[in-house]
């Protein structure tokens, strides 16, 4: 019978679900992306939720075995690849001219962020202090994917000027990398007895041997493949079909051997980008890395947790309840940059930051993704095995701190990423829908898709030969916007 030839099996279903959603989207993402505000993200998890196993329970991950080291390793390719177009995509010496802006969001900004985060998740979860600063560290970096989503690509992003995109781009790029610092400082309590040895272990070997030696990992991996492939290319050994390939490779390569050395992977990814990128050497437009990317990776990744959600896990484990989490995530959303970034802009901080919109806007898209989710995985399996290899279930035996920390971590992270996946994600149709309406009736635009001004309230800078911004006066830009809006009006 021809019934017998069926073969529905989980990994057959699964190439079947995810190419459907990945097809759909291909044909229509022109009038998804530029005419409906929508990025790949928010919908790729909605698909996962419903083919999951809490919907149609086709799409069910950890029963055919993706498990927690699968989990972390597929987070780690996904993130890196992005660090690394993040570096390449950035404009050639962008941190010459960019490090005050970038210093004071990879340090006061992220630092108060998670301070602000632990405060909320210790209250909310009656945990120790430790517990929640590892809990807070997986949750302060910025997404570069959800954020790539939202800044690249899109008719929306046109609408931002160019020096808010490359800045929260290169923040992006840089802070998951950073975020391990943090993350080590609660580990180091948990898991050394004294404090001697948890400040040498934290100075030593997240500092200087992970980040720094990271880092010049990186310019060097970018540095030499540069060099390797101006060779190549100005000797036309190179087929244009085989850009695409050279760079997705390279930057596994870098993930490979960061993971290999123990040294941070992303820090090692984003600076190969930027190494890379010296020169000019950038050819991303013909090849449509980014695109790519966010289409197959990115998309499958937010499919994946869609359907890995632990919704059992939301519900009265430990001291976890919808209650509970619903308030953290809001309180998170709203405390955890926008008051930072704000207070920097006032305070003069940030001198590519014209206008409080363009304050507002920074300090809101800071999305939690795909990076915290490998930050909780790389937490778990130091607190199981004191190594980066996460086991299938926690271990018996261990400290109490030690245990509740393990069942606290993935819930929380992975409903408050949900929440931003989905908060960030439709931001822009939000932001888009309200300013059509904050118009008067007869200068606005059609409501689907035709809005092509700049966002109201952000200064839109002329560019010059090269493509970068022309540096003006802040006072000046803010008394030109006052100009405009009063004769507007």
């Amino acid at each position: 019978m021809a019934w017998s030839q069926l073969e529905p099996t989980p990994a057959h279903l699964t190439y079947l679900v995810l190419t459907s959603f990945l097809i759909v989207y291909a044909l229509f993402s022109v009038l998804i992306r530029n005419r409906l505000h929508l990025s790949e993200p928010p919908l790729a998890t909605i698909w996962g939720i419903i083919i999951g196993p809490r919907g149609l329970n086709v799409l069910t991950p950890y029963k055919w075995g993706f498990s927690d080291d699968i989990v972390q390793e597929f987070t780690r390719i996904v993130v890196g690849v992005q660090c690394f177009a993040v570096g390449l995509e950035l404009p050639e010496h962008y941190f010459k001219g960019k490090w005050k802006d970038i210093a004071i969001l990879l340090g006061p900004v992220m630092t108060v962020g998670w301070v602000v985060c632990a405060a909320f998740i210790g209250i909310m979860f009656d945990t120790d202090i430790a517990t929640a600063l590892i809990i807070s560290a997986c949750l302060t970096p910025t997404d570069p994917v959800l954020a790539a989503s939202v800044l690249a690509n899109s008719q929306f992003s046109t609408r931002v000027p160019k020096r808010i995109r490359d800045l929260l781009s290169a923040e992006s790029g840089c802070n998951d990398g950073v975020s391990f610092p943090f993350l080590y400082v609660g580990l180091s309590i948990l898991t050394r007895s004294t404090v001697a040895g948890a400040v040498q272990k934290w100075f030593f070997i997240t500092i200087l041997y992970q980040c720094v030696l990271g880092t010049l990992i990186g310019l060097v991996i970018g540095y030499v493949g540069n060099r390797i492939y101006t060779f190549s290319n100005r000797r036309e050994m190179i087929g244009r079909a085989s850009y695409l390939a050279f760079y997705f490779l390279l930057a596994i390569f870098s993930v490979g051997l960061a993971s290999t050395l123990g040294v941070d992977d992303f820090l090692v990814a984003f600076f190969a980008g930027l190494g890379f990128s010296h020169g000019g050497n950038t050819p991303t437009e013909d090849t449509r890395l980014p695109v790519i990317i966010d289409l197959m990776l990115n998309s499958t990744m937010f499919a994946f947790f869609g359907a890995m959600i632990p919704w059992d896990s939301f519900n009265h484990v430990d001291s976890i309840t919808p209650g509970r989490l619903i308030a953290v995530l809001v309180l998170i959303l709203l405390f955890r940059r926008i008051p930072a970034v704000y207070s920097m802009y006032k305070m003069d901080f940030l001198p590519h930051v014209y206008t409080a919109t363009e304050a507002l806007f920074c300090g809101h898209f800071g999305p939690m993704g795909v990076g915290a989710l490998f930050l909780a995985m790389e937490a778990r399996a130091q607190l199981e095995t004191d190594t980066s290899i996460p086991l299938p279930s926690p271990p018996d035996g261990l400290p109490t701190e030690r245990q509740r920390a393990i069942v606290l971590v993935w819930p929380i992270i992975c409903f408050v990423v949900l929440g931003s996946t989905l908060v960030h994600g439709l931001s822009t149709l939000a932001i888009s829908v309200s300013g059509h309406f904050q118009r008067n009736k007869g200068e606005r635009a059609p409501l689907i898709g035709a809005e092509r001004e700049g966002l109201h309230g952000m200064v839109r800078d002329s560019e010059d030969e090269d493509g970068d911004p022309i540096e003006r006066d802040r006072e000046e830009e803010e008394e030109n916007l006052r100009q405009q809006l009063h004769s507007s009006s």
